[in-house]
């Protein structure tokens, strides 16, 4: 008799809660998704749940996929500190401690994520089965192209193929893009390539820079009077391969574009200063 009750009791439990998934409305979903999120993380207890019953009640509702992929992506890392001997910087970022080593030697230590390579192809394939789905929407694209190059570091290979294969698509489809279900120019995806252009050169290895490069030659042709791609080439040359010559022939094609163009035009004062301090040693 008792065991009866106890079945009652969890048969009513369930019919609760799934007449309290039907009657919330997508935007409390939300809410309580965000309020959970504050209080125990993206991957923490209840959040796989609430996703479940939230994807139940609205299937259709993007934000789901973008907090499933969330927390897996979160699930996936785990943070450790690093020796790097010898790095005055580690991806753009500059040590987080330095310890002596045996020999009195400075060590440097960066903060580094590390991921479970299972739980971060879970977080993928939830984009790619959205980008399947949503081929126009741009937000499932960006996401994808961003944890791939964190979770590539020095060698973001696949993040580079990714936005490769997206200016493709532009270029031989021009699709009607959107971004968050809202209509999106070509000036939202130049801003969004742009951006992933200035994450690459952040990055600073050898390998981030030629796609820095590469993805700012590409864009350029589609987009020659945005004098940002221009910038992006004059810095490859001035930063990465240390060509102040060649850079400032960039700088300059950038200002003709746009005489106020910020980048440019510091970056053309740090050349000539540099230039005039070279003559006065001679």
């Amino acid at each position: 008799m008792k065991m009866k009750r106890l079945t009652l009791l969890a048969a009513a439990l369930l019919a609760c809660a799934a007449a309290f998934a039907q009657d919330t409305t997508a935007e409390e979903f939300k809410a309580r998704y965000e309020r959970l999120v504050r209080n125990v993380g993206y991957s923490g207890v209840g959040v796989e749940t609430l996703l479940d019953r939230w994807e139940e009640a609205w299937p259709e509702d993007t934000d789901v996929p973008v907090a499933r992929f969330n927390y897996y992506l979160d699930k996936s890392q785990r943070t450790e500190m690093v020796a790097k001997p010898g790095l005055k910087k580690y991806l753009g970022n500059p040590p987080s401690m330095t310890l002596k080593s045996p020999e009195g030697e400075d060590i440097p230590y960066f903060e580094e994520n590390l991921y479970d390579d299972g739980l971060f192809g879970e977080a993928i394939q939830v984009l790619d089965r959205q980008i399947a789905a949503r081929p126009a929407e741009l937000r499932f694209r960006y996401l994808k192209a961003s944890a791939l190059l964190n979770y590539e570091k020095e060698h973001p290979d696949m993040a580079a193929n990714e936005l490769r294969q997206l200016i493709k698509l532009h270029t031989s489809s021009r699709p009607s893009w959107t971004l968050d279900g809202e209509p999106a120019g070509e000036d939202v995806f130049q801003q969004g390539i742009g951006e992933f252009c200035y994450l690459f050169c952040q990055v600073g290895s050898p390998d981030s820079y030629e796609y820095f490069r590469d993805i700012s030659e590409q864009m350029n042709k589609l987009f020659p009077k945005n004098p940002v791609f221009l910038d992006n080439i004059g810095s490859y040359w001035q930063v990465a391969m240390g060509n102040d010559k060649q850079a400032a022939k960039y700088y300059k094609k950038a200002l003709k574009l746009d005489p106020e163009d910020f980048a440019a035009r510091r970056n053309l004062q740090i050349i000539e200063k540099k230039q005039a301090a070279s003559k006065k040693k001679k």
